[in-house]
């Protein structure tokens, strides 16, 4: 287990978590999720009454996404400062207050801008949920709090998009699309009152100081990769793009470097002071590469990263294909993902037991399945494009989101499962900032791949290619399954 760093060495707790304090911190960890999602039905609508164009509506997209993973590492060492509780409270208060400035955005530039303060509030909020999860339970508890927990991610990534077609499509009030961000803020007061009354006041006793030199090269990085990937096709490739992204592998060493130095001196400190040198701790790294010496971490974290990826790009390019390719409504290409959505809460429920069976296997079965589900539904796309119904989805949406509920949840159990209390936020900062990552990649690359080849190839040929494309990620995941452990804890 990787030694707990300088400064974090104890967590306090005002008590145990009890079933509506889970509740609340999962509603908390919705949210979010949701909301990366529950645009992609409702862009067209944006268009048409903000007169956006491709390259604003993708801000609209990337802008949250890309604010939300910048800051998360960041939103965990916070709550482990200062409180969090606190900074989960803070965090719903500013997403409702961010959502209601999203519904009421005058023009397209006003929603980008709001969008991007949705995001950073989400990243205060988000880190909270499965720091206090750690800090809060033990054992058997814990296990079924974080199998909890990645149902609930899956599931709210999927429902996400069901919600805004419904939304959109009832029109509540001539709100149109501004529901979906509306929709939002009586969730976000409802939390806050159920917070205050149920989720204990965790944080670290001696809470290491923010570590700027690294929080800075974190936040480049990310915006070095994610901006140009996500703007660049719609703003036509500028040389601006490029430039980011060849900086990107510069500031990414950069960083790693930093950290490593950092976390290298605050454990030769740590050591001294343990054998009676005296010496103090320098500064403790925003995120700890001996963080990665534990083997679920070391080894899931990576599987995190195609999954989200194919997840991403997979729920941006059958939104637009549905809506623009087959003409479906926002209600129907909502509906569309109805049986994902039930499958992965089944096979989510099922995952538990399975997994004391049969341990990491399950992951891998998982893959397998989701890798079947794709293949029919390139079939049906290929036999059926323009004519495809809901009918002929449904058998390769529902497979695939059934493969996709046995390894999401499992996988962030396994990845959190060893990571000691007094580094909850870090390691649940890095999990969900390596997945929100993946999902704006996901969109920014499988999303571009679609994009450009549907007005050569058409969108029936483009969509097989791109979920080719997803399929050979999720190859990727099944082999990284096999390096799971075994016994999952």
């Amino acid at each position: 287990m990787a030694p707990a760093s300088r400064g974090a060495a104890t967590t306090s707790s005002e008590g145990a978590l009890s079933g509506a304090g889970l509740f609340t911190l999962l509603l908390g960890a919705a949210l979010p999720l949701i909301d990366f999602f529950i645009v992609n039905v409702a862009l067209p609508t944006m268009d048409r009454d903000l007169d956006a164009g491709p390259a604003v509506l993708e801000l609209i997209v990337a802008g949250y996404g890309v604010a939300y993973a910048v800051l998360l590492v960041l939103g965990g060492r916070l709550g482990d400062s200062f409180g969090r509780r606190r900074l989960f409270l803070a965090g719903m208060a500013a997403f409702g207050l961010t959502s209601l400035a999203c519904g009421l955005a005058p023009d397209a530039w006003s929603l980008v801008a709001a969008r991007i303060a949705q995001g950073a509030s989400a990243a205060l909020m988000l880190p909270q949920v499965l720091a206090t999860i750690h800090a809060s339970t033990s054992g058997s508890r814990r296990a079924r709090a974080l199998s909890m927990y990645g149902a609930t991610a899956g599931l709210s990534m999927v429902a996400g998009q069901i919600l805004g077609g419904v939304l959109v499509a009832a029109d509540i009030a001539g709100t149109g699309w501004r529901a979906v961000f509306l929709v939002n803020v009586p969730v976000a007061l409802i939390g806050l009152v159920l917070a205050l009354r149920t989720v204990p006041a965790t944080r670290s006793d001696r809470p290491a100081p923010v570590d700027v030199p690294g929080t800075v090269l974190l936040a480049v990085s990310l915006i070095t990769l994610m901006v140009p990937l996500a703007e660049g096709r719609a703003a036509g490739w500028p040389l601006w793009t490029w430039l980011l992204l060849g900086a990107f592998p510069f500031v990414a060493t950069a960083f790693y470097v930093i950290e490593r130095r950092a976390d290298r001196a605050e454990q030769a400190a740590r050591s001294s002071v343990e054998g009676g040198g005296g010496r103090r701790a320098g500064l403790t790294p925003l995120l700890p590469p001996s963080l990665f010496a534990l083997p679920g971490l070391r080894r899931g974290l990576p599987m995190l990263l195609p999954f989200s990826i194919g997840f991403g790009g997979f729920m941006f390019v059958i939104a637009v294909a549905l809506q623009q390719g087959l003409r479906f409504g926002p209600v129907a290409a909502g509906l569309a993902l109805a049986p994902m959505a039930a499958a992965f809460f089944v096979a989510s429920l099922m995952g538990p037991r399975l997994v004391g069976r049969y341990g990491s296997r399950v992951v891998t079965t998982g893959g397998l399945l989701q890798a079947v589900g794709l293949g029919l539904l390139m079939l049906a796309v290929a036999r059926d494009w323009p004519d495809l119904s809901l009918a002929g989805l449904l058998p390769g949406v529902a497979l695939a989101g059934f493969g996709q509920g046995l390894q999401l949840p499992v996988l962030i159990r396994i990845v959190l499962a060893e990571v000691p209390a007094e580094r909850a936020g870090v390691g649940s900062g890095v999990m969900v900032t390596t997945q929100q990552s993946s999902l704006a990649l996901g969109v920014a690359t499988l999303g571009s791949l679609f994009l450009a080849l549907a007005p050569s190839a058409g969108m029936g040929d483009a969509l097989v290619i791109t979920l080719a494309a997803q399929l050979a990620a999720v190859a990727l995941t099944v082999l990284l399954s096999l390096r799971l452990p075994r016994v999952v804890a």
